[in-house]
């Protein structure tokens, strides 16, 4: 007996600096530093009360890029300063969630990449990503269905965002994206009560003013959602921040990019700069797209490059480049 209390104190005392040096580490991660966040006026603020940005790479759609939703891949991105990263899920497009597409599958490549995550220290949005359905409420039964469970599942995870529509298009009012907002808020705040809930805006998430006019009440950790392509989306779409911001509404910049709106074309730095400067006063959080190799200008990945992992800067591309460069300024 002697021996085995002499034996399993030794074993005690060889594991504690290694369990030690695990909790240092977790620690000096971006969620061990910051912990949950929340919107406190116009503003995404940590634990702490203090003003946060996230700074994060939006996956490709998952439908077709889910190799890169690894934690090696998200490891990589984090030594460059990125602290977040989207997982954009097609609902209505081709292999879509609710169009054909693997439900059970998708739902498992999210888990994945909500894991690879936590496991970093990482923040990260499950994006409902809201294209070819232009209105939310045409799969308002799977948004719900979808939301249940994923707010279900993650209710414990401090490190999880909600991106309920992507881009409302076609004409899409405002009146009817507040009406499904209304509705998915209330299925995930069932489960979850605290997490941040982003909810896109007309017009592919550009109208954050028609949002700001008539805001969701009665709810909190609620952020607003805008997207800018800098080489079509300018100042006329700039102003509106400053503007929504004073009208008290929170704003979270959660798909961005120096090319043409189509995810192609021609870059522009000088716009993006002007973009960045706002960013910057106002502190917001942003998103590039995005994290894959497709042979577009939007790609952060350059398209040479066939690994999904052990990323360096030299694999990126000249917007993956620029934005790595952008965000942790």
């Amino acid at each position: 007996m002697k021996k085995l209390l002499i034996f399993l104190l030794a074993v005690a005392i060889l594991s504690g600096p290694v369990l030690s040096d695990s909790v240092v580490i977790q620690a000096k991660t971006p969620v061990g530093q910051h912990g949950r966040l929340q919107v406190k006026g116009v503003n995404l603020v940590d634990r702490k009360g203090k003003t946060f940005r996230l700074k994060g790479f939006s996956t490709h759609g998952i439908n077709w890029f889910e190799d890169y939703v690894n934690q090696d891949a998200f490891h990589d991105l984090k030594k460059m300063g990125i602290n977040c990263i989207r997982l954009a899920m097609y609902t209505a497009d081709y292999n879509g969630y609710c169009s054909g597409g693997d439900k059970a599958h998708l739902e498992s490549v999210i888990d994945r990449g909500v894991k690879a995550c936590k496991a970093e220290g990482m923040y990260v949005i499950i994006d409902w990503h809201i294209l070819n359905d232009c209105n939310p409420n045409t799969n308002l039964k799977d948004a719900k269905k979808f939301f249940k469970k994923m707010s279900k599942k993650y209710k414990d995870y401090n490190n999880v965002l909600y991106e309920i529509c992507n881009e409302p298009n076609g004409g899409t009012s405002w009146a009817d994206i507040k009406k499904y907002a209304k509705k998915i808020i209330g299925v995930i705040r069932k489960n979850d009560k605290n997490a941040i809930i982003i909810v896109g805006t007309p017009n592919w998430s550009q109208r954050i003013d028609e949002a700001a006019n008539n805001p969701i009440k009665g709810q909190k950790n609620i952020m607003y959602a805008m997207h800018f392509y800098a080489a079509t989306h300018k100042t006329d779409l700039r102003n509106l921040i400053p503007a929504a911001r004073k009208k008290g509404l929170p704003i979270f910049i959660t798909e961005s990019n120096i090319t043409e709106a189509s995810g192609n074309g021609r870059i522009d730095t000088k716009e993006g700069k002007r973009w960045f400067k706002v960013i910057r006063k106002y502190k917001l959080s942003c998103v590039a797209w995005s994290f894959c190799n497709k042979d577009e200008t939007a790609s952060l990945i350059k398209p040479s490059v066939k690994k999904v992992k052990g990323f360096k800067k030299s694999n990126l591309s000249k917007t993956g480049k620029w934005y790595v460069k952008m965000l942790r300024k």
